[in-house]
């Protein structure tokens, strides 16, 4: 039974750390439509990487075990808020090692899924908590609007 009880609470930790939002459309839809949501809720996108193109230049020497989940497409897009960061490294500035944010859209089968590492998860206990609460919140926000 605490064996159980343990297993519940890891899974419950793992989908409350990672936050995410899917769509039916294509990958390249979902990262034009999340970054301009970024722009829109006062973010600045720094770059927009295009990681499955990355790993794909190393298929060959990954062999059996490139792409084990079948992804169609990865993609991370890096950005920042200049005055949340300000925020961040006024009241806790180690809190400053998740600048700049970054999230990541996956795409499967039609279906593209943005994941982004909540910043309340790792501030937690942190006197930056309540600005990471408040920057996580403006993102979701925009990964919603993105993933419309």
């Amino acid at each position: 039974m605490a064996l159980g009880c343990l297993m519940t609470l890891s899974a419950h930790a793992a989908t409350t750390t990672v936050y995410e939002k899917s769509a039916k459309m294509s990958l390249s839809d979902a990262v034009s439509h999340v970054e301009s949501a970024l722009k829109s809720h006062k973010f600045n996108v720094v770059t927009v990487i295009p990681i499955s193109k990355m790993l794909a230049k190393h298929k060959k020497e990954m062999g059996a075990k490139y792409n084990l989940s079948h992804l169609d497409g990865i993609t991370g897009i890096v950005f920042c808020n200049g005055g949340i960061a300000n925020a961040v490294s006024n009241v806790d500035p180690t809190l400053l090692a998740a600048c700049p944010l970054h999230l990541t859209i996956i795409e499967k089968d039609g279906m593209a899924t943005a994941l982004f590492v909540r910043p309340s998860v790792i501030g937690a206990g942190s006197a930056a908590e309540p600005v990471l609460t408040k920057l996580e919140h403006m993102v979701t926000e925009a990964i919603d609007a993105g993933m419309r």
